[in-house]
């Protein structure tokens, strides 16, 4: 039986939605790669990455010099044309770090300071072109 056009294009169309999934995602670690080197050069201590509680996520926990925890997001993109890619964590995904942060913190009963910083990375063929870091990016939400 032969498929019909429709189908063949159906077909392809998920081919090609699962490769550029693929390959956003591979961007995704490379910038997360590069972000963990970045903070290590500032001095920073990585203390995990991609930490999950349940669905949550957080990209990067580490303490910076003063012996803050701090709950980092990279946001890691290949061009502006869509803005820049701090631009990209909404308050939905904020609320998500928040309450990512809120479980880390009852899990290892830390009781000091914490903070929400954000890095946009802009990469060109796994080279940085631009990276820009953010501390104290957002704030626990009432």
């Amino acid at each position: 039986m032969e498929k019909s056009s429709f189908m063949t294009l159906i077909d392809t169309q998920h081919i090609i939605f699962i490769l550029k999934k693929q390959q956003t995602t591979k961007i995704g670690q490379i910038g997360e790669e590069k972000a963990c080197r970045y903070l290590i050069n500032k001095g920073y201590s990585i203390l995990y990455t991609n930490w999950r509680h349940k669905r949550l996520e957080v990209d990067i926990i580490c303490t910076d010099t003063n012996n803050t925890l701090v709950f980092v997001e990279v946001k890691t993109r290949s061009s502006k044309i869509f803005g820049e890619p701090q631009d990209f964590v909404n308050e939905s995904k904020q609320r998500n770090l928040i309450n990512a942060a809120e479980a880390y913190c009852h899990e290892f009963n830390h009781q000091g300071e914490i903070r929400f910083d954000i890095i946009g990375l802009l990469m060109t063929n796994k080279s940085i072109k631009e990276i820009k870091h953010y501390c104290d990016a957002f704030y626990e939400m009432e």
